[in-house]
């Protein structure tokens, strides 16, 4: 390939501002709200985490690709990012465990991309104007029909994704012989997820995001969780009808990301749509309980309302976002249900916060 005879493309934002670089991947376009991630490591984890589906991912560092792919380093059986931008895209790799390049996988998974992007001034005008929309277009498609395509995607806020990435049938993940059963709501789980909890002597069986209460309870489970996902929490009424019923049981609950504001809409405590949300692998948060500061990876746009969870009688807060203090744990005073805005199951890290795991697993043996 001639890398210098690439195809332009270019980043059309809602508000009509326009990036130029070169294409990425297979040609055509590309829409989905566009946001940034500051991690410097891990793009493979972050293109195949479900919680990114129906977003455009800008990368801060300016490097990616550089070391190709692993099968080992997914987090679901696809790319679920609905675009990529970056600075550099590495199209050779150098790395003795990768099998692949990330254009090929690109190409395989039919990705649009767009690279040779300022990508620095492009993060600075999303922290300025906040996430919004967006289309990569790599096919010459004019500038105004652009606009006329964009302005028909709908907006994050109120948009309900964790169906398009849920699994369809209900599935089991560990040893069946482990000392705990584990009920788990899909809606968007990550693999890493599934395995620090089989790692802890668990046995999950996993169920779509739309199972009822009767599905979760027929596995006999010692405890419950609540997976991360992509959209809005807010249209998941059924979700947090059932957590409510789950919540009656009086058994260990868990829940990360979108499961954490599931959790805080089923007790009545608001979430809202953050101007540009928390996307990285180096995000301080505070454990107000040890005083302990953590280094966390975090995706999410959307935040639990602290005002109305500090006047919640049933509630405390555990951890805080030290940029902005914003909510970033919760527990319930009364019963072993707790749950974070961040991933303590991050890979490839860091790994402030697996203890995590542990604290759900003491839960379940006390129970």
């Amino acid at each position: 390939m001639n890398y210098n005879t690439r195809t332009k493309a270019l980043l059309l934002l809602q508000d009509g501002t326009i990036f130029h670089g070169k294409s990425i991947g297979i040609a055509g376009k590309s829409f989905g709200e566009v946001c940034f991630n500051t991690g410097m490591t891990g793009y493979q984890e972050i293109f195949t985490d479900p919680s990114y589906f129906g977003q455009i991912m800008v990368a801060t560092h300016p490097h990616i690709g550089n070391y190709g792919v692993h099968p080992d380093e997914v987090e679901s059986n696809s790319i679920k990012i609905a675009g990529l931008v970056c600075k550099n895209f590495s199209f050779p790799y150098s790395r003795a465990g990768a099998d692949k390049s990330l254009e090929t996988y690109f190409i395989e998974q039919n990705l649009i991309g767009i690279s040779d992007v300022d990508t620095r001034a492009l993060v600075s005008y999303i922290r300025d104007h906040g996430a919004q929309n967006a289309v990569i277009c790599t096919d010459d498609t004019p500038i105004e029909e652009l606009k006329r395509l964009l302005a028909a995607v709908p907006n994050m806020e109120g948009l309900e994704l964790a169906s398009k990435v849920s699994t369809k049938e209900a599935y089991c993940y560990g040893n069946p012989l482990a000392t705990y059963r584990i009920s788990a709501i899909d809606l968007g789980i990550k693999t890493n997820i599934l395995r620090n909890l089989a790692s802890r002597d668990c046995y999950i069986k996993v169920y779509p995001y739309d199972a009822t209460f009767a599905d979760l309870q027929s596995f006999d489970p010692q405890g419950y969780f609540l997976s991360n996902g992509p959209g809005d929490p807010d249209p998941l009424t059924q979700v947090q009808a059932v957590t409510r019923e789950i919540l009656q049981t009086k058994k260990p609950v868990f829940g990360i990301c979108l499961g954490h504001q599931i959790l805080a809409l089923a007790n009545g405590i608001s979430t809202y749509k953050m101007f540009n949300g928390h996307r990285g692998i180096n995000h301080p948060i505070m454990n107000l309980l040890t005083g302990k500061g953590e280094i966390t990876s975090q995706n999410h746009g959307f935040a639990v309302n602290r005002e109305e969870l500090e006047n919640h009688p049933d509630f405390e807060i555990t951890h805080e976002h030290l940029n902005d203090h914003t909510v970033a744990g919760m527990r319930m005073k009364n019963q072993d249900c707790f749950s974070v805005q961040y991933h303590p199951e991050a890979s490839p890290g860091p790994h402030d916060s697996s203890y995590l795991f542990d604290e759900f697993v003491q839960s379940l043996q006390r129970n």
